[in-house]
């Protein structure tokens, strides 16, 4: 069906302008984000007396690496999403064997987006730097949420499509 290669173009086509929004927001308001991640990687905010603060990175080339891997993660996963999404957009009528091929850019860009947000935020932010300590630093949520999308737009997308029969 058309619609649903329709549907499944412009949720590709979202979630790259999700990725490119956030990227854009990290480095127009560098400052701002900056800070979240300096506190996340200093460890300042979890619970006072922890026995792993060893780990905290105080550094601020490190904070600074880290920020700028963080928004290069976020711009690659929108540039390949957009990609993606062009790539499903020309070939919307095409043959079955095709528009599922060209399926393939949407799978790298979530699986960039889900390195960047699962591993990064939930495994090295949240349990590395134990972020879920801190209340005022913690973006758990907001990360579950990203990847969470992320897969169920790849989990609809990734569905064979049939050849069209006249749409």
């Amino acid at each position: 069906m058309l619609a649903v290669r329709l549907v499944k173009t412009s949720m590709v086509a979202s979630t790259a302008l999700f990725a490119l929004l956030v990227a854009f927001n990290n480095m127009v308001d560098y400052g701002s984000n900056y800070e979240f991640v300096r506190h996340v990687l200093s460890m300042d905010a979890t619970f006072p007396g922890n026995a792993l603060m060893a780990r905290a990175v105080t550094s601020p080339a490190a904070w600074n690496g880290a920020f700028w891997t963080i928004i290069l993660l976020e711009s690659t996963t929108g540039v390949v999403l957009a990609l993606a999404a062009l790539r499903l957009a020309l070939n919307l009528r095409a043959s079955a064997a095709r528009f599922n091929s060209a399926k393939t850019l949407a799978v790298i860009g979530v699986g960039i987006g889900f390195l960047l947000w699962f591993t990064g935020f939930m495994v090295v932010g949240g349990e590395w730097f134990l972020m879920w300590q801190a209340k005022a630093w913690n973006g758990q949520q907001a990360a579950f949420w990203f990847y969470i999308t992320l897969l169920a737009v790849v989990i609809f997308v990734n569905q064979a499509d049939g050849d069209l029969d006249g749409d």
